[in-house]
């Protein structure tokens, strides 16, 4: 059983036969199918269907010579908005089935994204016709396992504005480093030794959470899943159409990304608000766009 299919209001799933269920109503009732005729080990068909808002769950198989589909795996999905990144994806097919999982090197995160595809069989297709280019447009989301809102820090204007300046001057130093320029690597070797100064004075008499605001890092042993923290921009809540189930939908700007991130809200600690922060562990999505 897949375990963030609780994000998107299946929490009460938990035997094998009541997966069956959803699958069938999927298949049966589906509002989106994408087939790939001409895939080397038969027709491969992906079926969506949304339970709440813009997100629910697929599923993905293959149909055999006499026609007869074949489960091969499933997953819930959460459609977000807006363009995130169009740097250079790059994307691999998963060992144990026809799966993908995408990587993007994005300098405002300062790690490389990877995120799991949600649609395969779209990006199948085109893969087939030769459509693939560079800067391809990525739409990347989170799906929540748990989650808790934080208070904002308190910043004037003005310190925003230094904010933001600083932060384009690394993303500068950034991709002068990685063309190979010393002097930007011996700039960016001291920011991160005065930082590392920094915080040890003030950790001794502040709460972390007061000198770090945002971060996004890589959490656990699976590469697609990450710890993250960002100020929340605007958030809506909606039920799961099939279960009831309390979903909230949010849109974050963490490390100077903005993305959504989808959670039941009984897997989230305290109240949403624009201004707050959220705090949680995600499973991320990728959509590329064709």
């Amino acid at each position: 059983m897949h375990s963030y299919l609780r994000a998107v209001g299946f929490s009460k799933v938990k035997s094998r036969k009541e997966m069956q269920e959803i699958i069938r109503d999927v298949m049966s009732t589906y509002d989106e199918k994408i087939a790939v005729e001409n895939h080397p080990d038969g027709v491969f068909v992906e079926y969506s269907k949304n339970y709440g808002c813009d997100c629910g769950i697929t599923v993905c198989g293959q149909y055999d010579e006499e026609n007869e589909f074949h489960v091969e795996y499933t997953f819930p999905f959460f459609r977000g908005t807006g363009i995130t990144t169009q740097e250079h994806v790059v994307v691999e097919r998963h060992s144990e089935k026809e799966s993908y999982a995408g990587a993007c090197d994005d300098l405002r995160l300062g790690v490389t994204l990877i995120f799991y595809l949600q649609n395969p069989a779209e990006y199948m297709l085109e893969k087939y016709k030769g459509n693939l280019r560079e800067g391809q447009p990525l739409t990347i989301t989170g799906l929540a396992r748990e989650g808790k809102i934080l208070f904002p820090v308190q910043k004037d204007k003005e310190a925003v504005k230094v904010e933001r300046e600083l932060t384009k001057n690394r993303n500068n130093l950034i991709a002068a480093a990685r063309n190979g320029d010393e002097e930007a690597m011996e700039d960016l070797t001291m920011e991160d030794m005065d930082t590392y100064s920094m915080i040890s004075e003030r950790i001794v008499t502040d709460d972390v959470f007061t000198i770090v605001d945002s971060y996004f890092m890589p959490h656990g042993i699976e590469c697609d899943q990450y710890s993250i923290m960002g100020e929340i921009l605007e958030y809506v809540t909606f039920k799961n159409i099939l279960t009831g189930e309390e979903l909230c939908q949010m849109t974050i700007e963490c490390n100077d990304i903005q993305f959504d991130v989808c959670i039941n809200k009984a897997d989230l600690l305290g109240e949403p608000e624009v201004g707050r922060r959220f705090k949680g562990l995600i499973w991320l999505q990728g959509q590329l766009h064709f």
